[in-house]
């Protein structure tokens, strides 16, 4: 077949199930930049008019900065469309909305957010966050069968967790609803990952992020915010409570801090050391000191990026690698890809824990770039650095797992080597 006339499907999320289906993405890289996916119905979720897949970094990154083009207001941020009577209620986040529409306040919140997860709170996280991964390898270790443990049940769930509980201020009891609640709206196209969707009335799964289905986690932010306002700590959500924020705005940057806040760490975290077991020379150098610790967080973070894709909409016609976008039209940004461009990234798939520049698009750009970015790497970067101290080479004790779906990059289970000498 030509592949110059071939446009494969990158839409479908047991796709991803799989792996990264990086041939796909070369090619439409070389033929296709800009390519048109239809949307066909899959596991009961309904079909839908189909979208451009952006796959060249260029393009990519022109997509997320240009706002004015391509908004995320107009349809929100995931793939499928949602329902018109939820598209109110998923604007008033500021994912889904733009820099300066005088429908949104994406700035005032963005500023706010800003202020209350501050570098210097994140940092003040350090200590606790090394001990807590000190803590938790070394119960893998002990608590292994033949001298093996799955990382993400015994190590990086946990890890991704409590530290985000930590920032957040939740109470000890509570922490178990935020993985509840993360599994329930990230994993929902897997169906072994997510409990059984409920259906609306026409038969159809009810998208799990609609208001129908988040109202437990609402009332918990409403609750959880008068409580700090009674009892201030030095926390994420006792600024946040003080801020003057309206009740749904409170809701959903909870929502948002819970669900995107949790599961940048609990994808990124075990996707780095399947990388490296996948690479013992890489893992080598890191181990000795011949490759720093944040270019390897880095590059670690381009090969394995949490998330995999998001949606913008097309405000006017436009262009966009010689293909034109209609206003109206779904513009899909694919970060895997943009992270594997050769245009960009010299030798994309080999694993080069020194790579330096790595403009890598793993925390997005433009005006959504990723606010907790800072936080999610001194997570990564402290459970590597205790990895190296206390454990073996990464080697897989049998085959991982991924999530099934097309936004989040997700690994379910990681059996590796836990005991033998460090290094």
């Amino acid at each position: 077949m030509d592949p110059a006339a071939y446009v494969p499907d990158v839409f479908d999320p047991r796709i991803y199930g799989a792996g990264i289906p990086y041939a796909s993405y070369r090619l439409l890289r070389e033929h296709h930049p800009v390519a048109w996916q239809e949307e066909p119905e899959i596991a009961g979720w309904p079909a839908g008019p189909g979208f451009r897949a952006v796959t060249r970094h260029a393009d990519v990154v022109r997509v997320l900065r240009d706002h004015a083009t391509y908004s995320s207001w107009l349809g929100a941020t995931q793939i499928r469309d949602p329902d018109p009577a939820d598209l109110p209620f998923l604007r008033r986040t500021m994912l889904n909305q733009d820099p300066r529409r005088a429908a949104g306040d994406h700035g005032r919140l963005r500023r706010l957010v800003s202020r209350a997860f501050t570098p210097a709170r994140v940092d003040d996280f350090a200590g606790r966050v090394r001990e807590r991964a000190r803590t938790l390898l070394a119960a893998a270790r002990d608590g292994a069968e033949d001298g093996a443990a799955d990382l993400v049940r015994t190590v990086t769930d946990e890890y991704a967790l409590l530290n985000l509980a930590d920032l957040l201020g939740v109470p000890a009891a509570d922490r178990g609803l935020l993985l509840e609640w993360t599994v329930r709206v990230i994993g929902y196209q897997d169906p072994e990952d997510a409990p059984a969707p409920r259906l609306g009335p026409d038969g159809k799964p009810l998208n799990p992020r609609s208001p129908a289905l988040l109202g437990e986690m609402f009332s918990y932010a409403r609750e959880l915010a008068a409580h700090k306002r009674a009892h201030p700590g030095d926390d994420v959500m006792t600024a946040l409570a003080g801020a003057g924020l309206d009740p749904a705005e409170l809701e959903m940057f909870f929502f948002l801090l819970t669900v995107a806040g949790n599961d940048t760490v609990r994808s990124a975290a075990p996707g780095g050391l399947l990388a490296l077991a996948g690479d013992p020379d890489a893992y080598r150098r890191l181990a000795d000191g011949r490759v720093p610790m944040h270019t390897a967080v880095d590059e670690l973070l381009r090969v394995h990026p949490p998330v995999l894709s998001f949606r913008r909409t097309a405000a006017v016609d436009t262009e966009l690698a010689g293909q034109p976008i209609r206003a109206g039209d779904k513009v899909v940004v694919f970060h895997a890809s943009a992270n594997h461009d050769e245009r960009v990234f010299t030798d994309p798939g080999r694993l080069d824990l020194g790579r330096t520049p790595n403009p890598h698009v793993s925390f997005g750009d433009g005006p959504h770039v990723c606010l907790g970015a800072h936080f999610a790497r001194l997570q990564l970067r402290v459970l590597y650095e205790e990895w190296r101290a206390a454990m073996p080479a990464p080697e897989l004790a049998g085959p991982p797992r991924r999530l099934v779906s097309n936004f989040i990059n997700g690994i379910t289970r990681l059996p590796l080597r836990v005991s033998g000498p460090a290094g």
